[in-house]
């Protein structure tokens, strides 16, 4: 792990999607105050790929562009705040968050928090690399995502879910690896730029457990976006 957190089965529930159509809509009109054409914008040229990819609808992807770009009276300005600290046991945590209300969402980190401890701003980052994660399944069997890797410029990679590849690449490389890796046999179901930790923690099966349990009471806040855990697999 030691990269982004995600529960296990979220995808697959109802109640799971209903949550990740809301962090794709805000995570596209955050991106679409720098401009609507996705060309020129590679961070809603992603964000909209991956709408795409979990089935919003056209509507609702070009309201939320429109939203986001101000070309609606209800038009809505979401802030990006991030939270660091511990799970239990000692596991550093960073959590990132797209808001309208930075009291609530501040007063909601507090009260989830509560079993382990927040920090201070760089008092986990320091132990994490800021980098580009590209998540992306070969097209056909015996794609080589070692290959992949290195054609497309990718820094590093580990293997992902259900047979995918995680790519990992600098901040500034993200958008021309993932527009890359197409053509090396591989297809993108996801990419952002998040933090990967340098040391991550092992831990027994009742300890990992407690964690999990943690993560995902964070995880299923409105306002979360992405959770970052140094945990090792």
């Amino acid at each position: 792990m030691g990269a982004q957190w995600k529960a296990k089965g979220r995808e697959a529930a109802a109640n799971a999607k209903g949550r990740v159509f809301t962090r794709l809509a805000r995570e596209i009109m955050v991106a679409a105050r720098s401009g609507v054409d996705p060309d020129m914008n590679p961070r809603l040229r992603l964000a909209i790929e991956q709408a795409k990819k979990a089935s919003m609808t056209k509507d609702t992807l070009e309201r939320a562009i429109k939203k986001g770009a101000g070309l609606l009276d209800t038009g809505v300005n979401f802030e990006k705040l991030t939270y660091e600290g511990f799970a239990p046991h000692r596991v550093p945590v960073i959590v990132e968050c797209l808001t309208d209300n930075a009291n609530r969402t501040a007063s909601n980190i507090r009260v989830l928090v509560r079993k382990g401890q927040l920090g201070s701003s760089g008092s986990v980052s320091w132990d994490f690399e800021y980098l580009g994660m590209i998540e992306a399944t070969p097209d056909a069997p015996g794609a080589d995502p070692e290959a992949a890797a290195i054609e497309a410029g990718a820094q590093d990679l580990e293997p992902g879910e259900d047979g995918a590849t995680l790519f990992y690449t600098g901040p500034t490389d993200m958008d021309a690896v993932s527009r890359a890796l197409p053509g090396q046999g591989f297809t993108v179901q996801s990419a952002h730029l998040g933090y990967r930790a340098k040391n991550p923690v092992t831990l027994g099966e009742a300890e990992r457990a407690e964690v999990e349990a943690f993560l995902e009471a964070i995880d299923a806040d409105d306002d979360v976006q992405r959770v970052f855990v140094g945990l090792a697999d």
